[in-house]
């Protein structure tokens, strides 16, 4: 395969700035990098763009997508309470569709034929990039050299030792992602499943107990299912997200565990970061059961699981997703109010709930005499309600008589 010129996602970390060198001597390729930032907290953006340029790159490009990224993905997955296998909010899962797009608006924009990345091919994110790039531009030809070359990290430090590419960190023992819906941690000890996940593999959110001795109350107010203030001040979704995150984290709030069933066939062990998710995932889910029927209540979830996997698949550009948002958004349109939080060592809790669309009635929930509904009509309705179930016990009691 020839490339003339080739966009690479590019983190300014090991396995990408081998990959730039690479590709420059393998293919004799213009190279251009694409760096976004997604609110990872470790960025350093013009570092990444200078590295970049250093190696060979012939144009370096940054991007800040946290706001695109809050309201165009986040904003979705909290109208659904997505969360794979009811445990993962899909931090990483969601920001791969948007760092796929805007790759593929840049190669259109520059005339490159190709789009690489450093996914192996182990992972998840080599389908939701891929199928994404697909999705968008089906001309684009993807290189996945980790995956193809199939390239160790020993033989990448090797490589950058010989090409005097500087290496962030030689001897890092877990494999992360980070943005601002969370951070994604594996590898090292996590591997071993029969041993509990050390101190070092948490680094956004403080350990529960060493989390402070006194609970902190925060409120959240939803308009259309989304937030839209935190303790009675209004801030842009990606602004409320990041500074939940600071305050949820002192707390000890966000900490998960999972072993993931991967779309590519492993089971891996991993551990998250996500204390704004936590909580806000949390507060919409009981808001919303507050506004909505029982059968709402019920039905919503089905689609929620499935909305969920689709996007952890990276199937973000299938058509029943955007079906799914359509219904999600109908659904969220009332779901208006505020929620106070307690945070407390690890914990998140809904202490309190109000809304002018709550489908609560104190006139009729109250057991006091005063209390508007009418006790007496129990008695039909029990009736009517167990009757079939009555008369399919009558008949099998009556058929084992006889």
């Amino acid at each position: 395969m020839n490339f003339k010129k080739v966009v690479l996602l590019y983190s300014g970390g090991l396995d990408t700035s081998v990959l730039l060198k690479m590709i420059q001597e393998k293919y004799g390729a213009k190279l251009i990098t694409l760096t976004v930032d997604l609110g990872q907290s470790d960025l350093d953006l013009n570092a990444a763009k200078e590295k970049a340029l250093k190696l060979g790159a012939e144009k370096a490009f940054v991007i800040d997508a946290k706001k695109e990224f809050a309201y165009d993905y986040i904003a979705k997955a909290i109208k659904a309470n997505a969360l794979y296998g009811g445990v993962y909010p899909l931090s990483t899962a969601l920001g791969r569709p948007l760092i796929a797009k805007l790759a593929v608006q840049l190669a259109e924009q520059e005339g490159a034929d190709a789009i690489a990345h450093g996914c192996t091919g182990k992972g998840n994110d080599q389908v939701r990039v891929e199928v994404g790039i697909a999705c968008l531009n089906s001309k684009l030809k993807v290189l996945a050299p980790i995956r193809n070359w199939n390239l160790s990290r020993d033989e990448e430090i090797d490589y950058a030792k010989a090409h005097s590419i500087p290496i962030p960190n030689e001897n890092k023992t877990y494999s992360t992602d980070e943005n601002l819906w969370g951070k994604s941690t594996e590898c090292g000890i996590l591997e071993k499943p029969e041993q509990e996940a050390p101190a070092d593999a948490f680094r956004l959110v403080t350990l529960p107990e060493k989390a402070p001795d006194k609970a902190e109350f925060v409120e959240l107010e939803f308009e259309k299912g989304l937030p839209i203030k935190l303790n009675s001040e209004k801030l842009e979704l990606h602004a409320l997200i990041a500074k939940l995150n600071s305050i949820a984290a002192a707390h000890g709030v966000g900490i998960m565990e999972h072993m993931e069933d991967r779309i590519v066939g492993l089971k891996t062990r991993e551990v998250y970061e996500c204390p704004a998710a936590e909580c806000i995932i949390k507060a919409h889910k009981e808001l919303e059961k507050y506004v909505s029927t029982i059968h709402e209540n019920q039905f919503k979830p089905i689609l929620e699981s499935k909305w969920s996997y689709l996007v952890y698949a990276g199937l973000w550009h299938d058509p029943l997703v955007n079906a799914l948002n359509a219904y999600m958004d109908e659904a969220n349109k009332k779901v208006k109010g505020k929620v106070k939080l307690k945070l407390y060592k690890g914990s998140c809790k809904v202490v309190s709930l109000s809304s002018p669309n709550a489908l609560y009635d104190l006139n009729l929930a109250t057991y006091d005499k005063a209390s508007l509904f009418d006790q007496k009509a129990s008695e039909g309705f029990i009736q009517l309600w167990g009757l079939q179930s009555k008369l399919a016990n009558e008949i099998t009691n009556a058929n084992e008589v006889g």
